[in-house]
């Protein structure tokens, strides 16, 4: 989930072939940190983002390496711990609750306030106005759906942002 930040899935997909041998908390935290970044490159923002997992694999393991743990914390005491992580912002955490600790959550992305803005649902400043508007709504539905929610809106806004900048594309090409 830090991967993917500020880059594409292709970028991350890369890295996460890089790193196939290394995808275990004590394998991560133990790697020395410019392996780390040789490995993560692709994704980007690489020297970042190694200290953002180095602290996210510290935070585990000073946590007893265990998601049983975290079960008996609130939504909201799980979502201020996780922010407290650094390189873990909003979006971050939400996605972490939702698809790491199965908590359910309305996970409002710049995809979101897109296709909110773009259906006439709303006009939202940021992710915590959409999550406050919406967060409700997922504590509301099964697990599974508020994962679909999540996938739609996703395969919605890269579709969206493809065929937008498809668009684009002809416009200019059009008027040349």
């Amino acid at each position: 989930m830090i991967l993917i930040q500020q880059t594409t899935q292709a970028n991350v997909d890369k890295a996460l072939i890089n790193l196939e041998s290394y995808l275990t908390v004590r394998q991560l935290h133990e790697l020395d940190e410019e392996t780390l970044q040789s490995l993560i490159r692709p994704a980007g923002f690489y020297k970042q983002k190694s200290k953002y997992i180095k602290a996210l694999m510290k935070w585990f393991i000073d946590h007893g390496e265990s998601f049983d743990k975290f079960d008996e914390y609130t939504d909201k005491e799980l979502r201020i711990e996780l922010l407290s992580i650094k390189g873990v912002g909003p979006e971050t955490a939400d996605a972490m609750m939702l698809y790491l600790f199965e908590r359910q959550v309305f996970i409002g992305d710049q995809y979101a306030i897109r296709l909110f803005k773009r259906l006439g649902l709303g006009e939202y400043e940021n992710l915590e106005h959409m999550r406050g508007e919406f967060n409700h709504l997922a504590e509301r539905v099964p697990l599974e759906l508020c994962k679909e929610w999540h996938a739609a809106v996703d395969v919605h806004g890269k579709a969206y942002r493809l065929n937008k900048n498809m668009d684009e594309t002809w416009l200019f090409l059009s008027n040349i």
